[in-house]
């Protein structure tokens, strides 16, 4: 009988009497039984065994390698491919499993409150995301931000907020951090603060405001004792409408058609973040607009004629 099919058989335990003797006196026999006595004292994982083909494979590669004989197993070769692919793809599944990287995300109409490792609180506002490594926080705190997050920073090692427009580090205290397109905002409202931002760097102390917009760096001061939207509240001080609009937009999950409404309009004021109607009413009013509510999910302001 062929070698190859007497191996495949004895593999899958498909050996009548007869084969089986003929497979015992085969050179090779006590090889790939030794490799199967092998296997069978090594624990695999809880979640495969592809472990067990990767033992298979390594074995057989390095007895070949010794041996003045090679041993021709051409019918394997698809085997041990499969099983390379099987090894790669739970590799990757296991490295995403145990990675350290933590994201916290909120959708529309979301916000969220959590703690770090050192417990360090962090409230996200809407349409936002952070993630830091958690594996050695206690020697890194650094925490990357896409949108507009509060932090009540527990003491210890430097604190660090990295975002596409500038970095925030702190040792201790409470501030918020806004990040949107070109807009950088940092509000500290305890202890202090320093902001590096496009190669400039600002110390804020409680109270102080720094803003960067399309380039243009803006300091001012700020006596609330939290950020706005912690309290279902936004504020905006002298931002191009349109930033207004786009947090309507976070706030409430719709979306904001503009007719004819210059861009570069500036708004200073508010809105709540529990009635739509209400909300519009305080932007439409002050920037002499009107506005419709289409369906549920689409709002148009328009210019007053």
């Amino acid at each position: 009988m062929d070698t190859n099919v007497l191996i495949q058989k004895w593999l899958t335990g498909e050996l009548s009497e007869e084969e089986r003797k003929a497979f015992d006196a085969l050179e090779e026999a006590s090889f790939y039984k030794d490799i199967v006595e092998d296997a069978s004292y090594f624990k695999a994982s809880n979640f495969s065994e592809v472990n067990d083909f990767a033992t298979f494979k390594d074995k057989y590669i390095t007895e070949t390698a010794s041996e003045t004989k090679v041993i021709q197993m051409q019918w394997f070769q698809p085997v041990l491919r499969i099983a390379s692919v099987v090894v790669v793809a739970f590799g990757l599944y296991f490295a995403f499993l145990y990675n350290s990287n933590v994201q916290v995300e909120t959708a529309f109409a979301e916000k969220t409150t959590f703690q770090l490792p050192d417990a360090t609180q962090v409230t996200l506002n809407a349409q936002s995301e952070v993630s830091y490594s958690s594996n050695d926080w206690d020697d890194n705190r650094e925490i990357e931000l896409k949108g507009e997050a509060f932090f009540d920073v527990a003491k210890g090692a430097k604190f660090d907020v990295l975002t596409d427009e500038g970095t925030v580090s702190v040792l201790g205290t409470e501030f918020n951090v806004k990040q949107r397109g070109s807009l950088f905002e940092v509000t500290c409202f305890e202890g202090t603060v320093r902001v590096v931002s496009n190669g400039i760097t600002k110390i804020l102390k409680a109270g102080d405001d720094f803003q960067r917009i399309n380039g243009e760096i803006i300091t001012g001061k700020n006596r609330a004792a939290s950020p706005s939207w912690t309290n279902s509240m936004s504020y905006f001080k002298r931002l191009p409408v349109t930033e207004v609009f786009a947090e309507l937009e976070r706030q409430y999950n719709v979306k904001v058609q503009a007719e004819n409404i210059s861009q570069e309009q500036l708004f200073t004021g508010g809105f709540g973040h529990k009635d739509l109607d209400s909300a519009l009413k305080a932007v439409s009013e002050p920037l002499g607009l009107d506005y419709q509510i289409l369906k549920d999910d689409m709002v148009r302001f328009s210019k007053r004629e």
